[in-house]
């Protein structure tokens, strides 16, 4: 293996010899592929995880210019929009064919650019979710996407995001470069049954979206209790306390820590008190090396350190962030959050935090729905729980919409209560670990 300088300032992947665990099986970062790439700018689409991890470590010995993704995030719209920007599409893993190893035939699938121009070199690209339109190309270098530095405590994270997202890249940074830090990877096909993988394999911490997290407590909370969780993250997706609280039943000696990170402004905010939302008296604080948060009109505003490239300055995060006594709660997107019902507005966001809160309603999603006269009305739907919550109310069945309305019309104003609630018996989940999105 090449004993290239290190590309983060640190000893040459300090985390080289750290446990990595795909499909099940046991290596080390050390051991993973050795690629024989075609050169850079590169846009990687790793078919599964393996090559993935090895890609990143392809780029962090030998650097370039990389995008990282998975197939399924980059329709042929994309695949044409990457060429013109110049970069080779590779596409590598067992649905692609052979794969390039050091002394192959090169990778398989690569497609040449339409024009070439110069390298940025050491630079990672990650595509954004889409989630306001299109995903779009945010820029990065290893040290940017690289926010825990210091010594840490010898953890097995689990990591169940998507190649090549922002998430992603915050797990796999952290055990390629601080050593005591194993990764188990967990593929599509294992979703449904990560718990038993994490057991198996030792994991003790782990980072998910809200919906991982209420999707595994619905299908599976026994197994889940099973894993020694000692640290659980939440990110990806508006926290709420129903879900934080549930997660302590579960785990109450955990550590539990919700992140606001993006592919623009990085990892800005980290709250580890149990709380939904983050301390007021954070707003418009300036430290050193720390992100700056404001609420500019009910939309959070973020100056980040970590900031993709060309975003220095006040970002505005189209989330957004209301104040609530001593806390700011970030509820949702602003182009969807709002719901005009007759002149009144509705947060979205709030009306699905009024039933998640319910004691049998495992996860909620709340949208408007044209409506004569009122322009729109609320509506939602729901996945209720299997098992009863401690200090639950009566049962409702899937049929009693009129339980879940009547909770509602009791902590909402009347123009706020969902008008129609279809119950759903599956979390719904995409590539992202996203409902809504």
């Amino acid at each position: 293996m090449s004993t290239a300088p290190a590309r983060l300032g640190t000893s040459w992947l300090a985390g080289a010899g750290n446990r990595v665990v795909v499909g099940g099986t046991s290596t080390t970062w050390r051991d993973l592929p050795e690629l024989d790439l075609p050169p850079a700018p590169l846009a990687v689409l790793a078919h599964d995880a393996r090559y993935a991890l090895a890609a990143a470590r392809h780029h962090a010995v030998h650097g370039g210019e990389l995008l990282l993704s998975t197939p399924g995030r980059v329709d042929e719209a994309m695949r044409a929009e990457l060429r013109e920007a110049g970069f080779t599409v590779t596409d590598l893993g067992a649905d692609a064919g052979s794969v390039g190893t050091s002394g192959g035939a090169g990778a398989a699938g690569a497609v040449t650019p339409a024009g070439f121009r110069p390298v940025e070199h050491d630079r990672l690209w990650l595509l954004t979710s889409g989630s306001t339109g299109r995903p779009k190309r945010v820029g990065h270098t290893l040290a940017s996407l690289t926010t825990v530095r210091g010594e840490q405590p010898a953890r097995t994270w689990l990591c169940p995001y998507a190649p090549g997202t922002y998430a992603w890249w915050q797990v796999v940074t952290l055990s390629l470069t601080q050593p005591g830090q194993d990764l188990v990877v967990v593929e599509p096909e294992q979703l449904d049954d990560w718990p038993a993988l994490a057991a198996t394999h030792g994991v003790d911490a782990a980072s998910g979206t809200p919906t991982f997290w209420r999707r595994t407590l619905h299908r599976d909370p026994a197994g889940l209790a099973r894993v020694p969780l000692r640290q659980l993250t939440l990110g990806g997706e508006p926290v709420d306390q129903a879900i934080l609280d549930r997660l302590r039943e579960v785990f109450p000696t955990a550590r539990i820590s919700w992140i606001y990170a993006s592919s623009e402004v990085g990892a800005a905010i980290v709250v580890h008190d149990g709380r939904a939302g983050f301390p007021a008296e954070w707003l418009d604080r300036a430290a050193p090396g720390r992100p700056t948060l404001g609420v500019r009109d009910g939309e959070l505003v973020i100056t980040s350190p970590h900031h993709g490239t060309g975003l220095a300055g006040p970002v505005h995060t189209g989330d957004r962030a209301q104040l609530v006594g001593d806390r700011v709660l970030i509820t949702g997107r602003l182009d969807s959050d709002e719901i005009n019902v007759g002149g009144s507005k509705v947060s979205a966001g709030g009306v699905r935090d009024v039933l998640t809160a319910h004691p049998w309603v495992a996860w909620a999603r709340v949208t408007g729905r044209r409506a004569p006269l009122l322009g729109h009305m609320v509506v939602a739907e729901v996945v209720l729980t299997t098992a009863p919550q401690p200090d639950a109310p009566t049962e409702p069945t899937a049929a009693d919409e009129a339980a879940l309305v009547r909770w509602c019309a009791e902590r909402l104003p009347d123009y706020a209560v969902p008008r129609r609630i279809r119950v759903l018996t599956e979390i719904p989940v995409k590539e992202t670990l996203k409902s809504d999105v």
